[in-house]
């Protein structure tokens, strides 16, 4: 599966953004939003089996603090601040109504961006997403209460650390060449000093400040679960779909958290038949 590259720059309220999209234009928009502590890496695969159906132009962009945006001392990572980027973005690509695809983390930004700063989209796909309280394991917690005494590890230590917490998200397992890829981000001085950042910055209160509203949603919704996610329960999924009118609810059997790895060819078909029934 090959990377979309990204070799656009946009200069957000929090940093420069690094963005790409693949497929013809003029073809339905769809943009992908990825997760903690991820990067638009994960949905490679997914975005050029919707692209090469050549009905999808795909924008990916990796947020502010992430993979190869950004990083820097101050830096305003929140999701609050996330959302508004992700407004910002739809506003710079012109894109009026696209569909969104969005996981963990991302599933909270395209939510505020929408609830909160008028981001309109035709349809709304939530795969595995940070929505309702409580959130966060006891590891992630731990983490954010303590991010400057970890942030100060040697670096072969932090590297451990990172690759534990990513090998961490159940179902089948990371292939460790993808693991590798995923954590390579989060090293080196600016890197390790990021990872522990976005997650101190990482605050529930950005996800109860919408999740009663929820039934105001107004758009076509798909939540899709990994049964064996590790870090949020499959419960959830079902109370979150419960919440918004008219969402459809798809587990998807033999995958963890980060389902785009542990079973793409199941997602990608539930996406697709989603995509299409709210084509415009």
């Amino acid at each position: 599966m090959s990377e979309v590259l990204l070799t656009e720059t946009f200069r957000s309220t929090s940093g420069d953004v690094r963005w790409g999209r693949v497929g013809e234009d003029g073809q339905e928009p769809v943009v992908l939003c990825h997760g903690t502590p991820f990067s638009s890496y994960v949905w490679r695969g997914i975005a050029q089996a919707l692209a090469g159906t050549g009905r999808y132009q795909v924008f990916v962009w990796d947020m502010p603090g992430y993979g190869e945006s950004d990083m820097h001392t101050g830096q305003d990572v929140s999701l609050a601040a996330q959302g508004r980027v992700l407004a910002e973005l739809l506003t710079r690509w012109e894109l009026h109504e696209p569909s969104v695809v969005a996981h963990d983390f991302g599933g909270a930004v395209s939510l505020r961006a929408h609830l909160l700063h008028g981001a309109r989209y035709r349809a709304l796909a939530l795969v595995d997403p940070v929505a309702l309280a409580p959130w966060g394991s006891p590891s992630f917690r731990l983490l954010g209460r303590h991010a400057d005494v970890f942030e100060q590890l040697p670096s072969a230590l932090h590297r451990a650390l990172v690759r534990e917490y990513v090998s961490s998200v159940g179902g089948p397992g990371l292939h460790p060449a993808v693991i590798d890829r995923l954590v390579e981000p989060w090293l080196g001085e600016h890197g390790q000093s990021a990872f522990y950042r976005q997650i101190a910055q990482a605050d529930q209160a950005h996800t109860d400040e919408i999740q009663d509203r929820y039934g105001e949603i107004g758009i076509p919704v798909l939540v899709c679960w990994g049964e064996d996610d590790g870090w949020i329960p499959l419960a959830k999924g079902r109370e979150l779909a419960a919440r918004i009118p008219g969402a459809r609810f798809e587990p998807i059997t033999s995958a963890g958290h980060l389902v785009q790895e542990d079973n793409p060819a199941e997602l990608t078909a539930v996406l697709m038949d989603f995509l299409r029934e709210h084509a415009a």
